[in-house]
């Protein structure tokens, strides 16, 4: 099985995305315990690779951590993400989870909120399991 690198560079063109969704019932535990900021909550996956053709290979399940958490205050917060020690994904952007956004605010916004805004650490790193997953680019 490829590391999330090889993946990433394997990955041909398209319309779907490579990478991780959170497990359902995992889920509702990490919005429990880190309530949604905007009205509509997301936390449904991490991106490793998107415009990838439906044949990508995929990256392996994995182990990630919840290390930071950001938002602009104007209805983009997201989750910053370490896998595999880091968090810089292989194609510069930060791994992280869109966790909720405001009316007409969209999740591809995430890590221009995360470059311009920073982020914020959560003490201690939480784990959350991420399911190896191919899905359409929304």
């Amino acid at each position: 099985m490829p590391t999330a690198s090889e993946a990433h560079q394997q990955a041909s063109p398209g319309d779907s995305v490579i990478g991780w969704k959170l497990d359902r019932a995992e889920r509702e535990a990490l919005l429990a315990r880190f309530p949604a900021r905007h009205p509509k909550a997301i936390a449904d996956h991490v991106t490793l690779r998107s415009r990838v053709s439906e044949q990508a290979g995929l990256p392996p399940s994995t182990v990630g951590e919840i290390v930071g958490r950001s938002d602009d205050g104007a209805g983009v917060e997201a989750m910053v993400l370490r896998i595999d020690g880091s968090t810089v994904r292989p194609d510069g952007g930060t791994y992280h989870i869109t966790w909720s956004l405001a009316e007409g605010r969209e999740a591809r916004e995430s890590n221009d909120v995360i470059r311009q805004h920073g982020w914020v650490a959560v003490e201690p790193p939480v784990p959350v399991r991420l399911d190896a997953a191919n899905f359409p680019r929304s």
